[in-house]
């Protein structure tokens, strides 16, 4: 693979209760990845079936921070989120990935 998709999974309190509840799993995976990259690069790393995946590019936003020396002006890119959804009965250890 020529470019890596999956950056790295969501860990909040709502992917966790989306997780639990309605097995649906978020990942923060590169801008230019499609939806069938994404389905394929999660079930080649995880060995599950996906049954459905939802994307959203999240914007980014000014943060501002207090120093000594004043106020640090500075900027969050923005990223994109998946949404997976897996096949009913399939889970994913996001805690305790090798």
């Amino acid at each position: 693979m020529s470019k890596q998709i999956l950056i790295k999974p969501v860990v909040s309190e709502k992917a966790e209760l989306l997780s639990e509840s309605q097995n649906h799993y978020s990942f923060v995976v590169a801008k230019t990845a499609n939806k069938i990259e994404i389905r394929n690069a999660i079930e080649a790393r995880y060995g599950v079936t996906v049954n459905r995946v939802n994307t959203a590019i999240m914007p980014g936003k000014a943060k501002n921070r207090s120093t000594k020396s004043g106020i640090l002006r500075g900027r969050v890119p923005a990223f994109k989120k998946a949404i997976v959804t897996l096949a009913e009965g399939e889970t994913i250890d996001l805690y305790n990935e090798a």
